[in-house]
């Protein structure tokens, strides 16, 4: 994550007048430079944005007076990795009912109570938020466990499923389109208008799934 000196490797990009486009190496130097940006602005060390929007390989941060000048700050930082237990986990109870969970077991060598135990264990962290309102890609899986989409998409996803696609957990808020491997189901809102916030899951948030029993 860091290059010479402990410095983070970064490419500041300009976008319009007041953004600026902040890439760096992977997912988790991205998750490592949100925090730190949340951090430094919360204690009043960062100069006035209004937005700082992570994605899986970049951070967004719009609203700046001078892009070009806190891009040249920006360089100097060095950021430190982001601790692994940092915040209360969300916890999500979920029933291992999906109906791909037997594609999944299959692509993992075990069985399908074993995908179960394996996914409930891991850690999960909200790299960040986008496709739909509320909607979560959560890394925490060993990479040996990321799976393909499905060939075919669904063209309606029931809300509250709990999917997987590459590297990322996903929950659906509502019900979409969508082309993830389905392994379970919660009943918990991830998204409430009338909520504040209105979205359960937020980047950075740490999450954990809880298994709920299967009903029969």
């Amino acid at each position: 994550m860091s290059g010479p000196g402990g410095r983070t490797e970064i490419r500041a990009l300009p976008v319009g007048e007041r953004a600026l486009l902040v890439e760096v190496a992977d997912g988790e130097a991205a998750g490592a430079l949100h925090a730190e940006l949340l951090r430094r602005r919360a204690a009043g060390l960062l100069p006035a944005v209004r937005e700082i929007v992570p994605a899986a390989r970049t951070v967004l941060l719009d609203g700046l007076d001078d892009p070009v000048r806190f891009a040249r700050e920006l360089a100097e930082w060095e950021i430190p990795a982001r601790p692994a237990h940092a915040g209360e986990a969300v916890e999500v109870p979920v029933r291992y009912d999906g109906p791909d969970l037997a594609s999944v077991a299959a692509l993992w060598g075990m069985t399908e109570d074993e995908v179960a135990a394996v996914h409930s264990a891991a850690e999960f962290r909200v790299a960040f938020c986008g496709f739909a309102p509320g909607f979560g890609y959560l890394t925490g899986l060993p990479e040996r466990y990321a799976v393909p989409r499905r060939a075919t998409p669904r063209t309606s996803v029931p809300a509250g499923s709990v999917g997987l696609a590459g590297p990322y957990t996903g929950v659906y808020p509502r019900s979409s389109p969508g082309g993830w491997q389905l392994i379970g189901t919660t009943e918990l809102e991830l998204w409430d208008p009338a909520r504040q916030p209105a979205a359960l899951l937020a980047p950075g948030a740490r999450v954990r799934f809880v298994v709920e029993p299967v009903r029969r």
